[in-house]
């Protein structure tokens, strides 16, 4: 029987986390900045939707929160991963974090567009 040697992550797990806490901080400040505008853009005379007409900046706001949220919770199951084990993420972790990523993406690039 053979005995594997106990793995030494050494700093690489923090390191990881704290990666996905950066990238979490700078999806905050993006959805902040739209929720801003949204809100700017709200208090200007003239600037309220006809009865019926969708409010795109509000949808590309609450597209931009959810993004938020959903990769808050993949920072924290991750943050729990990597406290127990130093294994790879799984791969739908990764999908949601990708999907929410390119989702905030396109909702700061709408936003931008549609707050000039």
């Amino acid at each position: 029987m053979s005995v594997q040697p106990v793995r030494d992550p050494g700093l690489q797990p923090e390191r990881t986390l704290l990666s996905w806490r950066r990238t979490f901080l700078g999806l905050v400040v993006a959805d902040l900045l739209i929720w801003r505008s949204w809100g700017l853009a709200g208090s200007q005379p003239g600037s309220i939707p006809a009865a019926g007409a969708p409010d795109y900046l509000g949808i590309c706001a609450l597209t931009a929160m959810a993004a938020t949220v959903v990769l808050g919770l993949c920072v924290l199951v991750r943050g729990r991963e990597l406290r127990r084990s130093a294994a790879a993420p799984p791969a739908v972790l990764i999908r949601w974090a990708a999907a929410a990523v390119v989702a905030l993406a396109g909702s700061t690039v709408a936003a931008i567009a549609l707050g000039r």
